[in-house]
C-alpha cells in the first residue's frame, strides 16, 4: 500500500475511534446543586445518573448503548445531565465522595445504575435504571416517564422512595437479628426473629411482602443449600399474601429464575451421573 494511503487509513481509524465522544451528549455535570440552578434558569428537567463507572457492568452498558449514542445526544438537550459516580479507582476528592454518598442516602439509592428525573425546581418525579433495546427505545422510555411529572406522580414516587429507604435500613440491621438462628440452621427461629423485627420497624403493605420474600428466600437458601423446591415453596407462600400486580410480577420473575437454576442443576447432575 502506498505510504500516503496507509497514513490516510490510519487517520480514518483514529477518527472512527473518536466518534462516540463526538456523538456523546453535552458535558455531564457532577454537582447536583449547580444542575438545579442551571435547570431553573433554562427551564429544563434534570436527568441524574447514579453510576459505578469503572466496575458496574450494567452502568457501562447503559453508557455505551444509550448515553454515548448520537440519538441520545440530540434528545438529551431537553435535560440538564448529571453524573453521580461511585468509582472503585481512587479518582475523586474526599469532598466529592462525601457529597455523592450524601446524595445516595438522600435519594435511597440501593443499586446501580439508578436514573432519577427531576423537574426544573429539583423535585424528583421518576426513577428507572438500565433498559435493553438501545438509545431509541430508552428515549421512548424516558418520554413515558416525563408524563409522571405531576403532583400525583411525585407523591407516588416519594412514597415509593420512602418505602425503599426503609427497606434498605431494615436490610442493613437484619443480619445480627438472624445470626443466632442461622448458625443453628433453624429456619423457624430465623423466620420468627424476622417477623418480630419487621413488626418493630413498622413494615406494612408491599414493603412487608417484598422484605418477607427476600429474607425468607435468603433464610431457606442458607439453611437448606441447594434445595430449590424449598425455595419455590417459600415463593408460593409469599405470593399468596398479596394481590398487588406489581409485587406478583416481581415474585413471578423470581420464581422463573429459581426454576431455571433448579433445572440447570438437575441437568448438570444428570450429565455427571449423580
Amino acid at each position: 500500500m502506498p505510504r500516503n494511503l496507509a497514513r490516510l487509513g490510519l487517520s480514518a481509524l483514529a477518527l472512527l475511534a473518536t466518534l462516540p465522544s463526538l456523538f456523546a451528549a453535552d458535558a455531564w455535570l457532577t454537582d447536583l446543586e449547580a444542575a438545579k440552578k442551571q435547570a431553573a434558569a433554562e427551564k429544563k428537567d434534570i436527568l441524574v445518573d447514579f453510576t459505578g463507572s469503572d466496575w458496574c457492568g450494567w452502568c457501562i452498558r447503559l453508557k455505551k448503548e444509550v448515553f454515548d449514542q448520537p440519538e441520545f445526544a440530540e434528545a438529551a438537550k431537553k435535560f440538564v445531565l448529571v453524573e453521580i459516580d461511585f468509582p472503585r479507582a481512587p479518582k475523586q476528592s474526599p469532598e466529592v465522595k462525601a457529597r455523592n454518598e450524601a446524595l445516595s442516602k438522600q435519594y435511597a439509592i440501593s443499586g446501580f445504575p439508578t436514573i432519577l428525573l427531576l423537574d426544573a425546581q429539583g423535585e424528583v418525579y421518576a426513577q428507572t435504571g438500565y433498559q435493553e433495546g438501545g438509545a431509541k427505545k430508552y428515549l421512548a422510555h424516558l418520554a413515558e416517564l416525563t408524563k409522571q411529572n405531576t403532583p400525583e406522580g411525585k407523591k407516588a414516587l416519594a412514597a415509593k422512595m420512602k418505602a425503599e429507604a426503609l427497606e434498605h435500613e431494615v436490610e442493613e440491621q437484619l443480619g445480627p437479628v438472624l445470626e443466632a438462628a442461622l448458625a443453628k440452621k433453624d429456619v423457624a427461629g430465623a423466620e420468627a426473629a424476622m417477623y418480630k423485627f419487621f413488626k418493630e420497624k413498622g413494615l406494612t403493605g408491599d414493603n412487608l411482602v417484598r422484605m418477607t420474600l427476600n429474607v425468607r428466600v435468603g433464610i431457606t437458601a442458607e439453611c437448606k443449600p441447594g434445595d430449590h423446591d424449598a425455595v419455590l415453596k417459600v415463593v408460593d407462600e409469599v405470593a399468596a399474601l398479596t394481590q398487588s400486580k406489581e409485587v406478583l410480577a416481581e415474585i413471578a420473575d423470581l420464581r422463573e429464575r429459581v426454576v431455571k437454576v433448579r433445572d440447570q442443576d438437575a441437568e448438570r447432575k444428570k450429565s455427571q451421573g449423580k
